[in-house]
């Protein structure tokens, strides 16, 4: 059974000021001595890596449309196993999902990890009804733990007094914190969402500044309390089992240009007998030796010109590739493939693995969870295999030209893929995708990229 500690942070919407109050607790537990463990409900990288920052400890997705009941079991057992105290931050409001049965929500996951929930209030422009919400809340589904509210960009006392006094009466739960209009609790955004922590200069002080806030304005101890009576979960065994031996070398470009990755990928790579070895596109030069290549997600287009300067490496993956090297691309990743990428009205030379003209929008050209079938042969993943991911960017094919030996491998059911709802774009043993998977959903993933490694490997050693 797993006894560890655990709370769910979690609002009536989005942008309640969630994600500032979760990264800030962390810090402050972890600055007090606790091994905090942080989760991050959703198909989220950039609120994972504030949250990772702010606990100094790897943050861990937990999502019930990328995975089932059992492997968020066995995840959070596997990842709990020293913590002091587990936090977990929802996403959008706390019965916000895909059908009206809420089968994705934040509070699914909190009844499957038998977890206490303290809600974030947005108290702009409202007193009273604010316990008419929260009062829906507990009524919803009642099997929910609902254990707390915290007010949050309150306008003065009297404010605060009036909707601290309805919850109270009404709905019969303490209010925990109740923290003023601020300036200092929030942090730089892009896009649909924050900015990314690499790329933020005062990251630290942010969240050391979060962490202040939360000291002042909430009761601390009692949050712990609430997470030290969570009930006793039950523990699921590992999925994954550990291999005896490495057995290929696997590049990673980790950068502020490429930073999204799930921690359960990299883990399952190495499980399945990887060593990995990072390396930066904007500095560096292709890794000797490797056996394949995984390129992530981010932000490559506020990176184009550092990007397009590191020649040597463009060309090296370019040759690799020629060559047979298996390369695995998410997203970013599929960019910087491709022959150009215009921004700010230049087009910068990428890598050219790819006969494509990268444009990127200011509106988002897919965002979302996708549902692909795998329709054509590819180096990783079966035909007819369905997979469940989801993709988040603002960039598109502008040109693609004819190129022999390029072809798409998934058809989308969901969601918009790269063109034509056709993702998964092929070139001998390259697979670049706008769909990101996970690891502990899609279970063939990991042993696909071995698989191609194990052979590539064997065929150097051949000739």
């Amino acid at each position: 059974m797993i006894s560890c500690p655990r709370l769910t942070i979690a609002g009536l919407g989005g942008d309640a000021g969630k994600t500032a109050i979760s990264v800030g607790l962390c810090r402050l537990w972890q600055r007090r001595g606790y091994r905090v463990i942080p989760f991050k409900k959703g198909p989220d990288y950039i609120d994972m890596g504030w949250l990772g920052k702010g606990a100094d400890h790897t943050c861990y997705n937990v999502d019930l449309f990328l995975m089932n009941r059992d492997q968020i079991l066995s995840s959070f057992s596997l990842n709990t196993r020293d913590a002091d105290i587990a936090l977990i931050e929802g996403n959008r409001g706390l019965y916000d999902g895909m059908d009206p049965e809420g089968s994705v929500s934040t509070a699914e996951i909190a009844k499957i990890l038998r977890t206490p929930v303290v809600i974030v209030v947005d108290c702009t422009k409202v007193t009273r009804t604010l316990a008419a919400m929260i009062l829906g809340c507990q009524m919803l589904d009642p099997k929910v733990p609902v254990k707390g509210v915290v007010l949050n960009r309150l306008a003065g006392l009297r404010h605060e007094s009036v909707i601290r006094e309805s919850i109270e009466k009404y709905c019969n739960l303490p209010v925990i914190g109740a923290i003023p209009r601020l300036e200092n609790i929030a942090f730089p955004g892009r896009h649909l969402g924050l900015l990314p922590h690499q790329e933020h200069p005062g990251a630290e002080d942010a969240i050391d500044k979060a962490a202040e806030v939360i000291a002042k304005y909430l009761n601390t101890e009692q949050l712990r309390q609430i997470a030290l009576h969570a009930p006793l979960l039950e523990s699921i065994p590992e999925e994954y089992p550990e291999s005896t031996e490495t057995r290929v070398s696997i590049g990673v470009i980790r950068d502020s240009a490429f930073q999204f990755y799930y921690p359960e990928n990299i883990d399952a790579l190495k499980r399945a007998g990887a060593e990995l070895i990072e390396f930066s596109a904007l500095a560096d030069n292709l890794p000797d030796s490797l056996d394949a290549l995984y390129i992530g997600g981010g932000f490559p287009e506020t990176h184009a010109p550092a990007l397009s300067a590191n020649h040597g490496l463009r060309q090296s993956i370019k040759d690799a590739a020629e060559q047979g090297l298996p390369i695995y691309a998410e997203c970013g990743g599929l960019m910087y493939l491709c022959e150009k990428l215009t921004w700010g009205g230049k087009a910068y030379p990428m890598v050219g693995v790819f006969p494509a003209v990268i444009g990127v929008s200011k509106k988002p050209q897919g965002h979302g969870y996708t549902i692909t079938e795998v329709e054509a042969t590819n180096p990783y993943l079966a035909i007819g295999e369905i997979l469940r991911g989801h993709e988040f960017h603002y960039s598109y094919v502008a040109e693609m030209k004819a190129k022999e030996g390029v072809y798409f491998a998934f058809r989308m059911h969901k969601g918009e893929g790269i063109k034509r709802e056709k993702d998964g774009l092929c070139y001998k043993n390259v697979l670049a995708t706008y769909t990101h998977l996970h690891a502990l959903g899609t279970g063939q993933w990991a042993t696909g990229i071995i698989r191609a490694a194990s052979a590539y490997k064997e065929r150097k050693l051949i000739f």
